[in-house]
C-alpha cells in the first residue's frame, strides 16, 4: 500500500493557495510542519486510513522545486462536475490548465479527468470514473 506522495515546491504560500482549493472538498485537512505541507487523507473511525497523505515540502537538497517528467499524482473525484468545479477553482488558486475537464479517447468510456499544473510545474489530475455518471457515449 502506498503510504504518500511528495511533491516540491519553493513557494509554500502559492502551494498553499493551489492544493487548499481542492484537496479539503475531498476530506482531507492540512497541517504545516517546519514549513512544510502535509494534507491528510479523511479516515473513517475504527477503519485504516486507504488514501495516501500527500505532502508539499521544499527539496532537502536545497536545490530549487522542479516538476519531474512523466510524472503525475491523480486524485479521484465522486462527480464529473466536482472535476469541472476544483480544476476551475484550482485554476482560480495559481493553477495552469493541462487539460480541460473531459473525457479522453483512450481511456474507458467513464473516465472523466482534467489536468493541472501546480505553481511550481508539478502536474495534477483530477478524475471521476463513476459508472453511474454519464460515460462519453451515453
Amino acid at each position: 500500500m502506498m503510504s504518500y506522495v511528495t511533491v516540491g515546491a519553493d513557494n509554500m504560500e502559492l502551494a498553499e493557495r493551489f492544493y487548499s482549493a481542492f484537496l479539503p472538498a475531498l476530506g482531507y485537512s492540512v497541517e504545516e510542519y517546519h514549513g512544510d505541507l502535509s494534507y491528510i487523507p479523511p479516515t473513517p473511525p475504527g477503519q485504516k486510513q486507504f488514501s495516501p497523505d500527500f505532502y508539499v515540502k521544499a527539496p532537502f537538497d536545497g536545490s530549487p522545486a522542479s516538476s519531474g517528467n512523466g510524472s503525475m499524482v491523480a486524485f479521484e473525484i465522486n462527480s464529473q462536475i466536482q472535476v469541472r468545479e476544483l480544476h476551475a477553482a484550482a485554476l482560480a488558486a495559481g493553477g495552469a490548465d493541462e487539460g480541460k475537464p473531459g473525457f479522453r479517447p483512450s481511456y474507458g468510456a467513464h473516465f472523466y479527468v482534467g489536468y493541472l499544473r501546480d505553481p511550481h510545474g508539478n502536474k495534477i489530475a483530477l478524475f471521476c470514473n463513476n459508472p453511474d455518471e454519464p460515460g462519453r457515449d451515453d
